[in-house]
């Protein structure tokens, strides 16, 4: 089957993960280039009613796995189905999201394929590609487009000559969407088919995992700070302002880094990607790392002292001045206008 398969995640309510239904929405616009289907993959114990969902983002064919002992993820069953799945199917291209399941995954199963593997891509899309030493061409494959060298390039990498062609790609960064009347196959594949005891050398009675305190990739606007902010005192304010104008609080990784703020506001390369409707950036300069993580967002202002930031060049709005005295009258102003 010349096909894409994407990996989907289970949550703790036996919903697909929103990383997934992100792959999903990129692998119908992928498929449609190509003229294949997509195949959503998803292993767990009691997963149903997820087909239509499914089906809705983007996937043809919804294949499940249940099983008793698939209630939590374990690597060496998720393994063994997987890989061969891939094996049985043959996908040109296998895809994962880039977050700790899909890490400890995607590697193990490229090493034993013996096939390219592009990790924490930030695109894809399909392309021709020529050999610069062979001059052979090579038709419609996939570019893996990621940041490198720490950011300071965006490289595009192909893997012609292995199949499948598999990539993990970092959370937010695709955008989800939907496509109505869209109807599909459900194949209900016995677990017992690819699994052994020997799978389960460990068994796993309870898994306890600490909510969420801060909700980022959900915001409609995110108030960020950057290492112009100078010290974790001054970060407050940001703190005041997003209270005042129902924001969440933003950092960059040189913020987070210096203990501005905590690690689970970090946005960025090695951080979270977001989409707010509203960004506004507080003494950030801009760097590429950043960038990656938020330069989709539906409006960016941008409040630095700099005129030639880099971030300025993909706000919508620039403010150029101090933050410290530009955000307490934005605060003042909001308050006088608001009933």
């Amino acid at each position: 089957m010349n096909h894409i398969l994407v990996y989907c995640e289970i949550s703790e309510e036996k919903q697909i993960a929103e990383v997934s239904l992100e792959l999903c929405s990129k692998a119908r616009k992928l498929a449609d280039t190509l003229s294949c289907q997509v195949e959503a993959l998803a292993i767990g114990n009691g997963i149903k009613d997820v087909e239509d969902v499914l089906y809705a983002h983007g996937a043809d064919i919804v294949s499940i796995v249940n099983h008793k002992k698939l209630e939590f993820y374990q690597t060496l069953p998720h393994f063994d189905i997987v890989s061969k799945v891939i094996e049985e199917e043959r996908p040109d291209i296998v895809l994962f999201g880039a977050t700790s399941i899909g890490r400890d995954l995607a590697p193990r199963i490229a090493s034993y394929l013996r096939c390219g593997l592009t990790a924490d891509c930030t695109e894809l899309m399909i392309g021709d590609h020529t050999d610069a030493k062979t001059g052979k061409t090579y038709n419609n494959i996939l570019y893996q487009i990621r940041p490198a060298f720490g950011g300071n390039i965006i490289a595009t990498i192909v893997s012609p000559e292995s199949k499948p062609q598999m990539a993990t790609v970092r959370e937010g960064v695709m955008k989800k969407e939907t496509y109505d009347n869209r109807r599909g196959t459900v194949r209900h594949l016995d677990a017992e088919k690819y699994i052994s005891d020997n799978d389960f050398c460990i068994e796993m009675l309870n898994r306890q995992i600490e909510s969420r305190k801060v909700n980022l990739k959900g915001a409609s606007i995110i108030v960020a700070g950057g290492y112009g902010m100078k010290n974790k005192e001054n970060f407050a304010l940001l703190h005041e302002f997003a209270d005042v104008i129902g924001a969440e609080v933003g950092a960059t990784r040189a913020a987070v880094d210096a203990g501005f703020a905590e690690g689970e506001r970090q946005i960025g390369q090695t951080g979270l990607t977001v989409r707010p409707k509203l960004y506004i950036a507080c003494g950030i300069s801009g760097a590429v790392q950043h960038r990656v993580g938020m330069d989709q967002s539906s409006m960016i202002i941008s409040i630095n002292t700099d005129p030639k930031a880099p971030i300025n060049e993909i706000a919508d709005y620039t403010i150029t001045g101090d933050v410290m005295e530009v955000i307490p009258k934005m605060i003042k102003c909001y308050k006088s206008n608001i009933k």
